[in-house]
């Protein structure tokens, strides 16, 4: 199981202009992508500039999440950062580099439009926490399906306190953490904690980090052996009945559970309840043997 830089970094694709999304001939990958059995691992790698969202990381991970929709044999996504920092927002030196009004709106639209591709994305993402996650870094978080967080994780939405409102994060964070808090980590830019963020919902699980890799494995796994095709129905439905009104929602959600009735799974699902034993979903057959022979990827 080894580490690699995304294939087409090689062709410098959603860089910075002069940057590939590989960060420069010799450079190091912006993103790192391990691959075992279903599980793809994708990790922000650049430590020492805190994995901040630059453009040309914006562009690093948008090509993975492209790649990622297409692929048949991913069935669960994990996105972590090396070093101290999950992800401590925008870079504000390349912002102070040039504040023209097109440059920074074409900055954050690229933000948004990463941020919308997790949730459309069909396999479900969960975010792996280990250390600061901050202004657009906590927006991360909130927009993955999933999080997981390590004892000595903290969370901000910070940029009030650099004059800037955190107003892209804040759509992320309010369809996560109910809106007294909210509002108080937007107006104060102050931290909670690990504890905190399991508290108000923006996390699922703290772990250990000595045992956060362990917790996000089991959680993992408690997907794979999930139908992925139902998994990434359920995905698409909860966000699309989440904007609508009650009765909308109730009418849309009638018709996809319709639709999941007819399919394959649902109908290895009864048979394997009559006869009580595990269901062998359809479409994990396939990937479940190439998982035992380590050609799943």
């Amino acid at each position: 199981m080894a580490e690699r830089g995304m294939e087409h970094d090689r062709s410098g694709r959603g860089g910075a202009p002069g940057e590939g999304a590989n960060g420069g001939p010799g450079a190091e990958p912006m993103v790192l992508r391990e691959e075992r059995g279903g599980v793809v691992h994708l990790t922000m790698n650049r430590p020492a500039g805190f994995n901040t969202l630059s453009d040309a990381m914006l562009g690093a991970l948008e090509a993975e999440i492209a790649a990622l929709a297409e692929d048949q044999r991913a069935r669960v996504v994990v996105l972590g950062g090396r070093g101290k920092a999950f992800c401590a927002g925008h870079d504000l030196k390349e912002i102070r580099a040039d504040r023209r009004a097109d440059a920074v709106r074409a900055l954050f639209t690229r933000c948004s439009r990463l941020m919308l591709s997790l949730t459309r994305l069909p396999q479900p993402v969960i975010a792996r926490v280990d250390g600061i996650a901050t202004a657009a870094g906590c927006q991360l978080v909130a927009a993955c399906d999933l999080a997981v967080c390590s004892e000595t994780s903290r969370f901000a939405t910070s940029g009030v306190k650099y004059g800037l409102f955190c107003s892209t994060p804040m759509v992320a964070l309010t369809r996560n953490v109910p809106r007294k808090p909210a509002m108080e980590m937007l107006l104060t830019g102050d931290f909670i904690d690990a504890g905190e963020a399991l508290r108000l919902g923006l996390v699922n699980a703290v772990a250990p980090a000595d045992g956060l890799d362990a917790a996000i494995g089991a959680l993992a796994a408690r997907l794979l052996d999930k139908p992925r095709d139902v998994l990434a129905l359920g995905k698409r439905a909860f966000y699309a009945q989440a904007e609508m009104g009650l009765e909308e929602a109730y009418a849309a959600t009638t018709e996809v559970i319709v639709d999941n009735a007819m399919r394959a799974d649902f109908e290895e699902g009864l048979a394997a309840f009559v006869e009580k034993r595990k269901p062998a979903w359809p479409d994990s057959r396939a990937s479940g043997d190439l998982a035992r022979t380590g050609e799943g990827g």
